[in-house]
């Protein structure tokens, strides 16, 4: 992976590398095209690629099989070949589509991630995950697919507002959570600088949280085991996004989703005191809310629950955090919680 301004420019060299033919698909949807997509273009076509672009309606309601259909269809009608690669332009969403599309195009093609937003810059891009979303829940289909590159560009984010920008500052949160208690409390400290997009802070910002992304997910690249602690927040979150038919925000829901799994570890006596208190405060920096309209249904929010990947026999399973910094390890990387304890819980909390 490489960071930091301009490292865009680097994109011809990745192509050539990955792509034998000098040929790529350019993923992106319609927001960023009309942004981003033309320069992009032009970039690769001067360095003699042979670009086929390919782009779709920006959103959350956009990942779905049907998208991943038209984007391979696509491919297939220009001919696009094995010695080719997809590169993704955007954020979250057209990197997890466009890396399905090429975990799955012709049984497996390289792909390039350039990701757009700080949400992707600092953890959609980087881990391997592709997939789409089903009525059901949250990316309940998809494959490890792992890009060639990530090239994590500052110079993006100018196009993005203060709210673009918090989103990402959600999974940055997490990781100091779960790991850097310390990159916690920094980037607190330093959130209206980063809520403004100043260069530097930045940049440090996705090092870290790429460094430590990379470190767990190099240790269990296909989620067996420890790869676990970086749902913290997500089992609740993707539960509320879904609720909420896709209105509400990844960002929102993650945000909302660490206060109250950090809340349910201390109903079960796992999380430290105060803690949810602490992740609170940390989200509450970046704007982002600590609660929302979802969590006064539920039984239907557990119910969502039940259909998270890590669900096992109708036991609901959350990252088991102990305090700020540190979560379980070795088979106490999560906590079980039984479905009636979790409605009874949020029950309280109304």
């Amino acid at each position: 992976m490489c960071v930091g301004g301009g490292v865009r420019r680097l994109l011809t060299s990745a192509v050539a590398i990955a792509a034998p033919s000098g040929r790529c698909a350019l993923i992106t949807d319609h927001n960023v095209q009309g942004l981003w997509g033309p320069e992009v273009h032009a970039h690769l076509v001067a360095a003699g690629i042979d670009v086929v672009t390919v782009s779709f309606p920006a959103g959350e309601a956009r990942k779905t099989r049907e998208t991943w259909a038209h984007l391979t269809d696509s491919l297939l009608e220009a001919r696009v070949g094995r010695d080719s690669c997809v590169v993704s332009l955007g954020g979250g969403v057209v990197g997890d589509v466009a890396g399905f599309v090429a975990a799955t195009y012709l049984r497996g093609i390289p792909f390039i991630q350039v990701p757009t937003t700080t949400l992707a810059m600092i953890d959609a891009s980087v881990g391997g995950k592709t997939g789409v979303d089903h009525a059901l829940g949250k990316n309940l289909v998809g494959a490890f697919h792992a890009p060639e590159m990530v090239l994590a560009d500052p110079d993006f984010l100018v196009t993005l507002g203060r709210r673009a920008r918090a989103e990402g500052f959600a999974e940055a949160v997490k990781h100091g959570v779960i790991v850097d208690a310390d990159y916690g409390q920094w980037l607190a400290s330093r959130a209206v600088s980063l809520l403004d997009g100043r260069g530097e802070d930045v940049e440090r910002a996705v090092v870290r949280s790429v460094e430590i992304k990379a470190g767990v997910v190099s240790a269990d690249e296909f989620e067996a085991g420890h790869r676990q602690v970086l749902n913290f927040g997500h089992t609740v979150g993707h539960a509320l996004e879904a609720d909420s038919g896709y209105k509400l925000s990844h960002g929102h829901a993650v945000a909302v989703g660490m206060v109250a799994e950090a809340r349910v570890g201390e109903e079960l006596s796992v999380t430290a005191r105060g803690t949810a208190d602490q992740v609170r405060r940390l989200v509450r920096a970046f704007g982002l809310p600590d609660t929302h309209d979802g969590l006064a249904r539920p039984r239907q929010l557990a119910d969502r629950m039940t259909r998270d990947k890590k669900t096992r026999s109708g036991v609901v399973h959350l990252v088991r955090l102990e305090e700020l910094g540190r979560v379980g390890t070795g088979s106490e990387v999560t906590i079980p919680v039984e479905v009636d304890d979790l409605v009874r819980m949020m029950e309280k909390w109304r």
